[in-house]
């Protein structure tokens, strides 16, 4: 496999014009021929591509899409209600409806939701660079799959061959010797 080209493997495993194969495609295909691996570690490398805004966004869409966060929360909202309506009595800071709470709140769900958001978008991005590299992977496992078809298709062969070639000296040998049973058994 080492002497073929790119277009010869396109040509013949892919049934593809070398100039129809994408960029990825024709990475695969050199791999191949150069016998290495595609393969890697992708979640090592995203991690070193991380600013340290998207790592907080990460942090807080972990956290905020958690059971304890909504323990957490549900805790906060309780002690929050039950401290002004019973424990605080005259003096609450937030009387019902909780109007101060509400407004926290809806800031925390505006500054929340937007991080969550980013943190979505890029896990998306992520995950079409997952597809790709998987799709690359799963074609190089392809193109050598087919690589061992050749090989073995060209060992039968090659074995076909040489039974063949037995085949037909044990059977010029059989005449050879018919021919000196026949010339003994004459009379002269």
């Amino acid at each position: 496999m080492q002497n073929k080209t790119i277009a010869e493997l396109a040509d013949r495993w892919l049934d593809e014009d070398p100039g129809d194969l994408t960029e990825l495609e024709q990475t695969v295909l050199r791999s191949a021929i150069e016998k290495r691996a595609v393969s890697r570690d992708r979640n090592e490398a995203y991690e070193k591509e991380l600013t340290f805004g998207e790592r907080v966004a990460d942090e807080i869409a972990r956290v905020g899409g958690s059971w304890t966060f909504i323990f957490a929360a549900l805790a906060f909202l309780l002690l929050w209600t039950v401290g002004n309506s019973l424990l605080l009595g005259r003096d609450q800071f937030d009387p019902y409806p909780y109007i101060l709470l509400n407004l926290v709140l809806s800031m925390l769900a505006a500054l929340q939701a937007p991080v969550i958001m980013m943190s979505q978008n890029r896990q998306a991005a992520r995950d079409r660079l997952d597809a790709a590299h998987d799709y690359q992977v799963n074609l190089k496992a392809e193109i050598e799959i087919l690589a061992l078809h050749d090989k073995l298709d060209e060992l039968r062969r090659k074995e076909i061959l040489q039974i063949r070639d037995q085949l037909t000296e044990l059977a010029s040998q059989l005449q050879r010797i018919e021919k000196g049973a026949a010339a003994e058994s004459r009379p002269e």
